[in-house]
């Protein structure tokens, strides 16, 4: 019993130390370790408290209810777990921080990635309908900010018609939704018609949970069709195991 003890005290010193450490690389507080020892090299951490972080201080994200982590984390893991150290290596992922109702600048968003971090902060209170793909749409962003040359916007721009233009930034308007856009002309979501990069990473997401909706679109839609290759094309570059 008494060694039993031991190991326990042991262990707790140590996710404590580490959690510490990780404070010292993320500048993120009162983080507690989840799990260390995924089989790709992601290190899982939940909040204890709310957190204000950045250099503005314009990021905040609310601590984790334990009822929630224990069902959240599962569908976080078990998405993640589909990518590679490889591949996760190629693309400055290694550290994943768990919150609720994250924010930046005032507007709530489902998860803000950090390549010189390397970590992915996810809001696990994010609309359930939609939360599993977006856990994809935000790798896409690492993905993207790692390898800017394999995603020119020039070209991507190219495939949409004419007359068209994004909305010059991701909160430029009110036409968020994440829904399926029926006849969207090239675009899967209205999303999608705010940038580029947020453009890819719905399509991306989509891509990754193979999802019915953008087969079927595609096969009428050429637009989306070309832009699915590029994705597809572009992220072979990096990994050709990966679709």
């Amino acid at each position: 019993m008494r060694f039993l003890l031991i190991i326990f005290i042991f262990f707790s010193c140590y996710s404590t130390l580490y959690a510490n450490e990780i404070f010292n690389l993320l500048k993120i507080p009162n983080l507690e370790v989840l799990d260390l020892n995924s089989k790709n090299k992601i290190k899982y951490f939940n909040t204890k408290e709310n957190f204000i972080i950045g250099a503005t201080q314009n990021i905040v994200c609310d601590k984790v209810e334990k009822n929630n982590l224990n069902n959240k984390y599962k569908i976080v893991k078990k998405n993640l777990d589909i990518y590679s150290h490889e591949f996760l290596k190629k693309n400055n992922l290694r550290f994943v921080v768990l919150c609720e109702n994250l924010s930046i600048s005032g507007i709530q968003t489902a998860g803000i990635p950090d390549k010189q971090k390397r970590t992915l902060i996810l809001d696990i209170n994010f609309n359930p309908k939609y939360f599993e793909r977006v856990i994809h749409h935000e790798v896409f962003h690492m993905i993207y900010d790692s390898n800017p040359d394999l995603f020119d916007k020039k070209i991507w721009r190219s495939f949409n018609y004419a007359s068209f233009k994004y909305a010059g930034c991701s909160t430029c308007t009110d036409n968020v939704g994440l829904d399926v856009i029926k006849k969207g002309n090239g675009f899967i979501t209205e999303y999608s018609k705010t940038i580029p990069s947020e453009d890819m990473a719905e399509i991306y997401s989509f891509i990754i949970k193979k999802e019915n909706a953008l087969i079927k679109l595609s096969e009428k839609d050429k637009t989306l069709k070309k832009k699915i290759n590029f994705i597809k094309n572009s992220i072979r570059k990096i990994d050709e195991t990966i679709f």
